[in-house]
């Protein structure tokens, strides 16, 4: 059933790999971790792509740096390079105004995403990842029948309740026969720079039971860091640490 939904990738893209990157709910920083992983693997020479799911939210081209539109050209769309060179697309590479909201019913959301793998043109890419919106709802499940999809991380935070939400996420890429790669914990301690203490702001992290549980690794414990918000406002993502990310990429392979 799955195979019917299949889009075909443009004829003049070559991808590799593609990871999914999805969070439970809204406001864990998915975003963030797909763009660390896209410079982390970046970093280590591989071509990356970023496809950006999240129509109604898209934020990858800011924290990149990004502006203006993406070139349409007789063959196809071609995504716009960061300054490491990530190729990257996005709903807010394709409006006049990044400011203008995307009022879309799902069907039509869903479409664009599809768009995003069959219209523009991915030249060599070695790992894609794709930002998606949070949830388990109508886009995710567009992508997981349409997109081959390799693998998915996801993304979480400390509190208690995510670990029910983390669940829903499994069982989802369960259902879909997608390999589960491992978990990210974003704001899951904050160094004090003043007492050099480890402070849990959001109380004890549960994402080691939760990995344990569910028989998968965690990837990487993000900090809240006040540099990281300052640089992903400034478009300059690039130039964060990739805080232990490039280990993950070991789970990709």
């Amino acid at each position: 059933m799955k195979q019917e939904f299949r889009a075909e990738l443009h004829e003049l893209s070559r991808v590799k790999r593609v990871i999914g990157v999805i969070s439970g709910k809204g406001g864990v920083g998915k975003s963030l971790v797909t763009s660390l992983l896209a410079v982390a693997a970046n970093r280590q020479g591989y071509k990356v792509g970023v496809l950006d799911g999240d129509i109604t939210g898209p934020s990858i081209p800011k924290s990149f740096g990004i502006t203006g539109m993406a070139q349409a050209q007789a063959e196809g769309v071609y995504p716009a390079l960061s300054k490491s060179g990530i190729s990257i697309m996005s709903i807010n590479l394709l409006l006049e105004d990044t400011t203008d909201p995307v009022v879309w019913r799902g069907p039509l959301i869903g479409g664009a995403v599809k768009q995003f793998w069959t219209d523009v043109i991915w030249e060599d890419i070695d790992y894609m990842f794709i930002d998606m919106p949070p949830g388990t709802g109508d886009v995710p499940l567009t992508v997981f029948q349409s997109i081959p999809v390799d693998g998915i991380v996801v993304v979480t935070s400390p509190q208690e309740l995510v670990s029910m939400i983390v669940a829903k996420a499994v069982k989802m890429a369960e259902m879909m026969k997608i390999p589960l790669l491992g978990l990210v914990e974003n704001m899951s301690y904050f160094i004090c720079p003043d007492c050099g203490g480890t402070h849990r702001i959001f109380g004890e992290s549960h994402i080691d039971q939760i990995a344990l549980e569910h028989g998968l690794p965690v990837l990487a414990k993000l900090p809240i860091e006040p540099n990281i918000a300052k640089y992903v406002d400034e478009g300059r993502v690039e130039e964060l640490d990739s805080y232990g990310l490039e280990l993950a990429l070991e789970y990709l392979k």
